[in-house]
């Protein structure tokens, strides 16, 4: 795990519905926050990622001094902006001895916070470092156990404040993910969400899909004339494309398939995934198989969007 993955999350309680500035009113929420920290390459940026797709508002690198501002835009917003993660790390160092201050400010507001500092071993850190090929931040001239070294001092402090502590020495980022999960995700789980998109081969493979399927091996309603000008949006071409032999039993059976896939994605930890249904032209046999896939997926319970990538560039 690289400190492209990270870690952190949590619940928090809201504050006592004090206007920013100090009036209070009784009807805005504090946002809840969480203030996530730690040593680089412990896994920060996956525990951000986590958070984010849990519902959580992340900002990285947020200089210390501007954590109550960004409190109080979220206090402003009406409710959409109700959970705020913060990423505060030795990138700001320079602002980093403000983070005392803030915190203060916050506790005057009563707002409710908490830290989540990602802890690992030196070996384990000097593994990742290694393996990326990239300097510790704060090493300058010397070696990468020095930067380490430099780093535990400057937030030997931060940890002892810190409301949870997750060693992820033995961890890798689906280990990790699920320990945030569990923390954090309360009684929902992390859903997955589930792009369909559409192609034509003659334009290229898309280069973000994790799963390709390839609609070739039915006829081609192009070579049906009062077919030709419509696309598998038209309801025609679609009882066209799915009364051809194999169709039906193919979506079905593919629909199967990724329900078993989905499970899997949501074990480790993947949130997202792109489906990309193929034909010819992108524009009759992959869209219509397309929009019944997706479908299929919404009733069972994934969140779908449906995208045609090349309809319309025939």
């Amino acid at each position: 795990m690289t400190e492209h993955d990270g870690d952190g999350a949590a619940d928090v309680s809201t504050g006592n519905g004090t206007e920013p500035g100090g009036e209070a009113t009784g009807d805005v929420a504090t946002p809840e926050l969480v203030i996530i920290s730690g040593m680089s390459g412990a896994g920060r940026s996956t525990a951000a990622k986590c958070l984010e797709d849990l519902g959580w508002f992340v900002v990285d690198n947020l200089p210390p001094a501007l954590i109550p501002t960004m409190v109080e835009l979220g206090a402003r917003s009406q409710g959409n902006v109700a959970r705020i993660a913060v990423v505060v790390d030795v990138r700001g160092r320079r602002f980093f001895d403000n983070l005392r201050e803030s915190l203060a400010d916050l506790d005057v507001k009563q707002v409710t916070r908490r830290i989540v500092f990602l802890e690992s071993s030196d070996d384990a850190l000097v593994r990742r470092f290694e393996s990326v090929r990239r300097p510790h931040p704060l090493q300058g001239d010397g070696r990468i156990v020095d930067g380490i070294a430099a780093e535990r001092d400057l937030l030997r402090e931060l940890r002892g404040d810190a409301d949870l502590v997750i060693d992820t020495s033995g961890l890798n980022v689906h280990e990790l993910r699920a320990k945030m999960d569990a923390q954090f995700a309360g009684d929902e789980k992390p859903e997955l969400r589930a792009t369909v998109m559409s192609f034509g081969f003659k334009y290229g493979l898309p280069v973000d899909a994790d799963l390709v399927v390839d609609m070739r091996f039915l006829p081609n309603p192009h070579w049906v004339p009062e077919l030709r000008p419509f696309t598998g949006l038209n309801e025609e071409v679609s009882n066209y494309v799915f009364n051809q032999p194999g169709a039906k039993e193919f979506l079905d059976r593919y629909t199967e398939l990724l329900q078993l896939i989905a499970a899997g994605y949501r074990r480790e930890g993947k949130r997202y995934v792109t489906v990309a249904v193929g034909c010819t032209g992108g524009k009759h046999r992959s869209v219509a198989t397309s929009e019944k896939l997706a479908a299929r997926l919404t009733s069972a319970g994934v969140e779908t969007v449906v995208v045609h990538r090349d309809l319309g560039r025939e």
